[in-house]
């Protein structure tokens, strides 16, 4: 196992990245399972070709919707190269699924009983850098004003054998400014839309926003979008515009760009 000056080779890529990066727009879109990708130190993982197109992988879809929501947005995307089934970024590096041993029943054997420096290569090269770069970014933007925060993300449209009604999912916790409002524009234009639904912003799992923003009043939202509507390119265009739609009124409105700190 490669230690943390050697888990990457220089021929790869970064483990974040920002995309749209002189856009003009106080508004930062975050992409936490954007890539797929597996540092050569770690192999395949342990796991056939076909896992890397399911969605434990990646977020389906969610990576070309974010590109195309940024460039609409004129807003700057900070996104991870590396598979979550490497280590997820929206978790805790001391919670069990951050790097998982199994995800969604399918084991994971490359992850099965990581020594310490196992992990801590993960955390420090991949994990460590992606929250620097956002909090570098965000930082940026403080300075300015206040900024909007809006993470992108996908989610299955069938779950143990339920099928998932809803097109798109707007979650929160304790800051509803932009997702009450948010909802009401995308029920406007016709969208399925779950409050906390599939998942719940409250889910104590997450750890970007609340790292970042939530902790310091910044306003912002987690999207989820239905993964089978946006897993073409053309289905990533169409609700990336749609997205647009619904968002492009609230960044603009100055009663929702002020810090709320968290009671």
């Amino acid at each position: 196992m490669a230690d943390s000056t050697t888990f990457l080779a220089p021929d790869e890529p970064p483990p974040a990245e920002v995309f749209n990066d002189g856009a003009a727009a106080a508004t930062l879109l975050l992409c936490d399972h954007a890539g797929r990708r597996i540092p050569k130190c770690l192999g395949d993982l342990g796991l056939e070709a076909a896992a890397f197109e399911r969605h434990i992988a990646w977020d389906i879809g969610a990576a070309e919707v974010a590109r195309r929501l940024a460039v609409r947005l004129d807003a700057p995307l900070v996104f991870a190269n590396y598979s979550r089934l490497v280590i997820d970024v929206n978790r805790r590096p001391d919670d069990p699924t951050s790097m998982p041993e199994e995800s969604d029943g399918t084991p994971v054997p490359a992850n099965r009983g990581l020594s310490g420096p196992a992990r801590e290569a993960r955390i420090s090269c991949i994990h460590e850098v992606y929250h620097q770069l956002v909090a570098r970014r965000l930082a940026a933007m403080t300075a300015r004003g206040v900024p909007m925060v809006i993470s992108v993300h996908s989610f299955t449209p069938v779950f143990k054998g339920f099928e998932r009604p809803w097109q798109v999912g707007v979650l929160w916790n304790r800051d509803g400014r932009l997702a009450r409002p948010l909802m009401k524009r995308l029920a406007e234009l016709n969208v399925s839309v779950g409050d906390n639904e599939p998942y719940s912003g409250q889910d104590a799992h997450g750890y970007t926003l609340p790292r970042h923003v939530e902790s310091v009043g910044i306003p912002h939202v987690l999207l989820e979008v239905r993964q089978d509507l946006i897993d073409t390119r053309s289905g990533a265009e169409e609700w990336s515009e749609t997205l647009y739609s619904a968002l492009a009124p609230l960044l603009v409105d100055p009663t929702l760009r002020e810090v709320q700190k968290p009671e």
